[in-house]
């Protein structure tokens, strides 16, 4: 593969971030996976590739630096005390063998190794003191999760006291809690029976089921817990991980049967092996294997990178297949206006759950795969995630199948698709203005943790907003005029109950659509669903200006981009004023991303939602910014400094730090060099702190960095 010039690669990794905070957002947020794990992990190496070609590409927020969850509005933060990592992933015998030689050459002597099979579910930190559950968090984003501890609490296996006598100060408890997989079959007939929506699968239920804000709801559900490791524990006299399980089970804790501690590399693969074939055994979902160094000593030595131990490895098993119909090929239309048709197949069950749909990504994927509607085909699932179509069985065709046509216009508002340049291979609805599909995906983007973050504005409040069924008003032409709504403007939305797939209405047991007042209560008066949309929305009219940027859905321009334009001139107007030199000479923007901007403006109705949002009263200017001036010219106590905010800082979000700098006239950086003058390092440090140390550049606490941003280097 040819190396791409430093323009070309920052416009790739822009794209691939954007698709993999979307797939992370849709994963950790709501339960949903929007691509597999495959195609996830392909794209995580393919950004990968690109930041080791242009290290500079490699911001703060990276998601190759990250462990991937957030922390929703819906819940209190909690910081861990030790930081939750990820696992690296092999998926092959030679890759986990590669693994066992270079760790085995790094600690120079023998390694025992824990063998465990990867519970499909969510990841939960316990801490107790002096034995007492305290709190109990998600992962977020391994720093800070979600305080659950409530619902938590109501899970039958979680002791809220430990067992025994002489229990640590502090520990944390780490594991994974899950939804067995017979009560999950049962809660999905349940739901189906009842006419609801069922969960995709084991984890979504689980994860569903432990973020509800009620905690009855999550004592409805019988969830479980195994817990498989420790954290933070100061002074902790434990020699092996096998034992740190048998000290966890006399403390009364929940531990799996399921492990063995093994002499060799060529052991552990034998477990692999095993655990695979028998995997529909375990009462749990699977998704891999874990293999662990057992010696905790030999743990230390080994470290880890910024986002996952070198000790520890997870096995993940091949995808699995099955044969089904196919019968139908639909086309579906996003946010951007492309066109992408997907499979609608016989009901199958695939890796633990039922599939109905498969991705097949464009028209020629389609052709390449040789599928005719009416084929048996063959499709792979890994785990929890959307199927792909593998290819037809071809001996079982019988003369009755079609082949698929791309449609000539927008099955949602029936303009021409076409390419949007000679080198698209997808085509596009142009209709971006009107299109229902295009708006309803815009402002769910607006509404998204990328966008604006504005809770209530999810995907069904999208739909109601941008496509209300017969309303008194119109619906929104685009999203112009969002932040004007009025509690008159929303109580007479009424709309279809619609599948999250195909956009079809749904219907009760009678056949009769299903309809609901999207906005108000049955006594007619405002829901939740108003009040709490219309607070939102005045909440986000002052977000920082990159997540206006970023809400504007300019092509190519997602948080990177924006937050550095937002830096550098400070206002939308700014921006608008700027040429394509101007542009494309702040770092992370360069010509494609300029272009963009440039046409993007050029666009009339684009314009119109400038001017209604600023009429409403969002705020299209960082307050106090000094233009476009270098550090040195604008001023500040860090004028002419570089600094660098790595981990989790007490007092400061990751953008709320980088603001913080930039207030103060320093530059934000993302990356540490010889040129950095200093590192604000918190808890999750990881990689930056160590290269700081290496290079002997001043590391500061919290503390220390607070004093820094309000009264400069020499108050320190």
């Amino acid at each position: 593969m040819s190396i791409p010039s430093f323009e070309d690669a920052a416009a790739q990794a822009q794209e691939l971030t954007e698709k993999i905070q979307s797939a992370r957002d849709a994963y950790y947020e709501r339960d949903e996976s929007l691509i597999s794990d495959l195609e996830y992990d392909a794209l995580i190496a393919r950004l990968e590739e690109l930041e080791r070609t242009y290290p500079e590409l490699q911001g703060q927020d990276s998601p190759t630096l990250s462990v991937g969850g957030g922390v929703s509005s819906a819940f209190s933060p909690v910081t861990h005390a030790a930081r939750m990592m990820s696992l690296d992933n092999v998926f092959s015998l030679e890759q986990f063998t590669a693994w066992a030689e270079k760790v085995e050459r790094d600690c120079g002597r023998a390694v025992n190794y824990l063998c465990e099979m990867k519970i499909d579910g969510l990841a939960i930190n316990l801490r107790y003191e002096n034995g007492i559950l305290v709190t109990a968090a998600t992962r977020g984003d391994g720093v800070v999760g979600e305080d659950v501890t409530d619902n938590v609490r109501t899970i039958v296996g979680i002791p809220h006291t430990l067992a025994g006598a002489g229990h640590p100060p502090l520990v944390e408890v780490r594991g994974e809690i899950f939804f067995p997989v017979e009560a999950f079959r049962k809660l999905n007939a349940e739901l189906a029976l009842a006419g609801d929506k069922v969960f995709a699968n084991p984890r979504n239920a689980a994860s569903g089921s432990l973020r509800q804000k009620d905690p009855s709801k999550t004592a409805a559900r019988p969830l479980r817990m195994l817990v498989h490791g420790i954290g933070a524990w100061a002074d902790a006299r434990i020699a092996t991980q096998s034992g740190t399980y048998e000290l966890l089970a006399s403390w009364g804790l929940p531990t799996s049967s399921h492990y063995r501690v093994v002499s060799t590399a060529a052991e552990a693969a034998d477990f692999i092996a095993h655990a695979g074939d028998n995997r529909a055994s375990v009462e749990h979902e699977i998704d891999g294997a874990v293999v662990k160094v057992d010696d905790l000593a030999l743990q230390q030595e080994l470290g880890a990178t910024s986002r996952a131990p070198r000790w520890a490895i997870a096995y993940k098993y091949p995808p699995e297949q099955v044969n089904t119909k196919l019968l139908d090929i639909r086309v579906s239309v996003g946010r951007t206006g492309r066109a992408t048709p997907y499979a609608v197949v016989a009901p199958v069950r695939v890796a633990g759950s039922t599939v109905e749909f498969a991705t097949l990504h464009n028209q020629d994927v389609v052709k390449a795969k040789g599928i005719l509607i009416g084929d048996t085909i063959v499709i792979r699932k890994a785990g929890d995630v959307i199927p792909e179509v593998l290819g037809p069985v071809l001996e079982l065709r019988d003369g009755t199948e079609r082949a698929f046509v791309m449609p000539a216009k927008c099955p949602e508002c029936g303009s021409p698709l076409a390419p949007a340049s000679e080198d698209d291979i997808d085509l596009r609805c142009p209709n971006a203005r009107s299109c229902p599909a295009q708006v309803r995906g815009r402002v769910e983007h607006i509404g998204s943790r990328g966008g604006l973050d504005v809770e209530k504005l999810g995907e069904v409040a999208a739909a109601a907003l941008t496509h209300p069924l017969e309303p008194t008003i119109a619906p929104l032409v685009t999203e112009a005029k969002l932040f004007a709504l009025t509690l008159e403007d929303l109580l007479p939305v009424r709309v279809y109950v619609r599948d999250r797939d195909t956009g079809e209405p749904l219907h009760d047991a009678e056949g009769n659509p299903k309809i609901v007042s999207f906005f108000q209560n049955e006594d007619g008066q405002p829901g939740k669903n108003a009040t709490e949309l219309l607070a939102n929305l005045a909440e986000a009219k002052t977000k920082p200006l990159w997540r206006i940027l970023v809400s504007l859905s300019i092509r190519h321009v997602g948080p990177v981009a924006a937050r550095a334009l937002a830096d550098y001139f400070g206002s939308v107007d700014a921006i608008r004023a700027a040429t394509k030199e101007e542009l494309a000479v702040v770092d992370g923007v360069g010509p494609v991303i300029a272009d963009s901007v440039l046409a993007w403006f050029e666009v009339d109705w684009h314009l119109d939602i400038i001017e209604q949002w600023a009429a409403a009263g969002v705020q299209f200017a960082t307050p106090g910014h000094a233009g476009s001036l270098s550090s040195v010219d604008r001023g500040g106590v860090l004028a002419g400094l570089t600094v660098v905010a790595t981990g989790s800082l007490e007092g400061y979000s990751r953008e709320g730090a980088q603001e913080a700098i930039i207030s103060a006239g320093g530059k934000a950086a993302s990356s540490v060099s010889k040129r950095t003058d200093y590192v604000a390092a918190g808890p999750g440090a990881g990689s930056k702190l160590a290269k700081a140390e290496e290079l002997g550049i001043p590391v500061l606490d919290a503390a220390g960095f607070h004093i820094l941003v309000t009264q400069g280097p020499s108050a320190l």
